[in-house]
């Protein structure tokens, strides 16, 4: 099992993503190989003491582009994000305060 705490990688921060901060529907950046139950169990272990819920999980995977220079092409690297859904009765994530409308 991996450790809870390198399932998130890092929060995505987005004008888009931060407009359902009222609704409590968070995004995070997590690994390619992660899944919905494991990206459940982290999120409610690493906010715990905010006394997190999570309702339900929803994953969104993006092809990284195609980029070239001349000759040499390469391709940018694969990202996976989790729009995560609380709970009514859960408290909001304290880290995304001040963030939404």
């Amino acid at each position: 099992m991996k450790d809870l705490h390198d399932v998130i990688i890092r929060p995505v921060l987005t004008e888009k993503g931060l407009f359902d901060v009222d609704e409590k529907r968070y995004v995070f950046e997590v690994p390619v190989t992660a899944n919905k139950f494991e990206i459940k169990q982290a999120v409610e272990a690493v906010f715990a003491a905010d006394g997190v819920k999570v309702d339900r999980v929803n994953t969104v995977r993006t092809i990284g582009k195609v980029k070239r220079q001349g000759l040499h092409s390469g391709r940018r690297p694969e990202v996976k994000k989790a729009y995560v859904t609380l709970k009514k009765d859960s408290k909001p994530i304290k880290f995304f305060d001040g963030y939404g409308n």
